[in-house]
């Protein structure tokens, strides 16, 4: 077989090109692996795979992450009551004063009335919180509940224990009887849960005549004072909302107050209109509240005596 030149070049040249074609596709297919291309952008060359990112810093590196619950720090004591309105600032502040001051102490037993806490009892009587632990055998923090009878061993005199609360909310004293011979917080919150008062007793302090084993010119703190919620004594004049609501035990349309029960009164407003700024005239009886019909606290009321210890 005779090959022509013309052959010859045209199979030469087919495979010239093929090597050209075969040698570009190597080199595009083939990574870079050079120095940096005049053209080639100056980021860094990609990984691949997923990112991997720094740990986010959720607090600056000075400052350590904050705690869930924070350290408590003692509130700033509560101002004197001043002329331009009541104490706002400081948290709660209690007073108490002693209703035996005989000084003795003895084993008694405690009927807990509403929201009373193992703090306050212990504070009344003057014994520790553990002192009435060990003796009723429970645990700290373990729940107690109302009419429940504790025994407080080596108890001082009961003292009246009243917090007091920063508000802007009272600008009146309303004095109430409960016109009943007998009475103490326990049996009347009961009382008025059944009369629809859904938060039961409807005072917001109650002071005691000495009957059902309860002091005479004790003070027991109403739930609705220590939640600092509307009262449930007189809706007349919105006395509800603005008004304090103190009742003493007993129906002075018949009796007159014991002068325990009048000298814990006249503490406890004393202490009040100090405390929220309420003026002499805003201390009135449910009577006095133009659209109530009613002769609470009583025909025996001896509100110009009471009036006149007000005002020493």
């Amino acid at each position: 077989m005779v090959t022509r030149p013309r052959e010859i070049w045209s199979n030469w040249a087919g495979s010239l090109w093929f090597l050209v074609v075969l040698l570009c596709s190597w080199g595009c297919a083939t990574p870079y692996q050079g120095g940096p291309r005049t053209n080639a952008p100056s980021a860094a060359p990609e990984v691949w795979g997923p990112a991997v990112e720094a740990p986010e810093t959720r607090f600056p590196a000075a400052r350590a992450p904050e705690s869930r619950i924070p350290t408590p720090t003692p509130a700033p004591p509560t101002p004197a009551p001043s002329a331009r309105g009541p104490a706002k600032a400081g948290g709660t502040r209690v007073a108490e004063k002693p209703l035996d001051t005989s000084g003795l102490r003895r084993t008694t037993i405690h009927e807990v009335a509403p929201m009373e806490s193992i703090w306050r009892i212990a504070k009344m009587y003057d014994v520790s919180e553990q002192t009435i632990y060990d003796a009723n055998h429970l645990q700290p923090g373990e729940p107690i509940r109302i009419g429940q009878k504790l025994t407080i061993p080596n108890a001082k005199g009961l003292r009246n224990i009243v917090p007091l609360y920063p508000s802007n909310q009272w600008k009146y004293l309303v004095i109430h009887h409960t016109a009943t011979e007998i009475g103490k917080a326990t049996i009347i919150h009961n009382s008025h849960h059944d009369r629809g008062f859904w938060q039961g007793l409807g005072y917001h302090f109650l002071v005691d005549n000495g009957t059902l084993g309860k002091g005479d010119g004790q003070i027991e703190v109403s739930p609705r004072w220590i939640k600092q919620q509307c009262g449930a004594h007189c809706q007349a004049g919105g006395m509800n909302t603005r008004g304090i609501g103190i009742a003493l035990v007993g129906n002075f349309n018949y009796e007159r107050p014991t002068p325990a029960q009048i000298e814990a009164l006249t503490y406890l407003v004393t202490l009040l209109r100090q405390y929220y700024q309420i003026p002499l005239s805003n201390v009135i009886g449910h009577r006095d509240i133009g659209s109530a019909k009613t002769d609470c606290p009583g025909r025996n009321f001896p509100w110009r005596s009471f009036t006149q210890q007000l005002r020493q």
